[in-house]
């Protein structure tokens, strides 16, 4: 059964939560709702699940209007940040509890429970409290619950955030598998652009309450429409330069010159803005073809196998993003390049005009 949102605003006094979001998702497909603290994601999961009313708009399941239609009242599935479970009972009552609750026969209770139980890995647990347990096989308990149900619409809202590192990375990767054997629409919310990308399937970039783009999240991280949505989708940040074009480059102050790629013939004179994500810049000294940008080192950040250099060219600061664990000496001057045809050209608008091709 699939779900539709027409038009929906939410305002909480004179607060914008949402506006004039309208989304069609499909049953059997998975969207990642990617957008920064404050964008609108639990708001739009609340809605969604029928915890809230919108101020304005309509909301169909399978082409029923459920606008005002409670939670209770709906086959939904929810998960959230901080892993919810009933402190006396048994972990096989918990992850029960809707099945009990709906009337459920005890031998397909038991069916279900144990399977979804070794889907999590969790089976060994269902006799313990949940004050025994770690919070990740917590999370594991609160998701199983959600799962039993076969529910049609499955919202998660940033369930691994409070994990750690490995706990979310094993997670990630069974929830992935999970997501594949479902004919629910599942909507899973994140902070993190990696994790979107990690997950697949479709994404849904918001910023301040409004939807920015929709599609295949692979498809929308080679080509975002616009800045803000490349902002978002970029973590370390996509780095930006104001340029200059003229009938034989692009100009970043005195020293810099871009030679326009085939793509970029077809942009007249004027102001742009061109973007480049962190990764695209390197260090090593490529053959031929490749700018060279020269700065200063303002700090060097080590995190897990990579290190994330930020340095000054023509005062403004830039992000590369280097393989494998480095030292850099903050001040020292570094040579740094980049292939023109790894480039974005957005207008001083910030629409985009010319994507990289991702096969070079």
């Amino acid at each position: 059964m699939g779900l539709e949102l027409k038009g929906v605003s939410k305002l909480v006094g004179q607060e914008v939560h949402l506006r004039d979001i309208s989304l069609r998702l499909e049953p059997g497909q998975r969207y990642v709702v990617l957008g920064r603290t404050l964008a609108g994601k639990t708001s739009l999961l609340r809605i969604m699940a029928g915890l809230d009313r919108p101020t304005k708009g309509t909301v169909l399941a399978g082409g029923k209007d459920v606008t005002g239609v409670s939670v209770r009242e709906r086959d939904i599935g929810m998960v959230y940040q901080q892993f919810i479970n009933y402190p006396s009972l048994t972990i096989y009552d918990n992850i029960a509890s809707p099945l009990k609750i709906h009337g459920v026969a005890r031998a397909e209770v038991e069916k279900r429970v144990q399977e979804v139980a070794a889907m999590l890995h969790i089976e060994h647990l269902l006799g313990r409290l949940p004050a025994e347990l770690s919070g990740g096989q917590q999370q594991r308990t609160a998701i199983a619950r959600a799962l039993v149900k076969n529910v049609d619409l499955l919202l998660l809202d940033e369930p691994l955030v409070n994990l750690d590192y490995k706990l979310r990375e094993e997670l990630r990767e069974e929830l992935q598998k999970i997501f594949g054997q479902r004919e629910s629409v599942v909507v899973y919310t994140t902070t993190e652009p990696t994790e979107a990308l990690m997950l697949g399937g479709n994404v849904i970039v918001m910023h301040e309450g409004r939807v920015l783009q929709v599609g295949p999240t692979a498809q929308v991280y080679q080509n975002p429409v616009s800045m803000k949505v490349a902002e978002v989708f970029s973590d370390p940040p996509i780095n930006f330069i104001p340029v200059s074009v003229d009938a034989q480059c692009a100009r970043f102050g005195d020293e810099l010159c871009f030679p326009l790629t085939e793509d970029m013939a077809g942009l007249g004179s004027g102001e742009y803005v061109f973007g480049i994500r962190s990764n695209k810049f390197t260090l090593k000294r490529p053959e031929k073809d490749f700018l060279t940008m020269t700065g200063k080192v303002g700090l060097a950040e080590i995190n897990g196998s990579e290190t994330f250099i930020h340095f000054r060219h023509g005062g403004k600061t830039f992000v590369v993003q280097d393989e494998g664990v480095h030292m850099h000496e903050v001040g020292r001057h570094v040579d740094v390049y980049a292939h023109p045809g790894d480039f974005y050209v957005f207008s001083t608008a910030g629409e985009l005009l010319v994507a990289p091709k991702h096969d070079r």
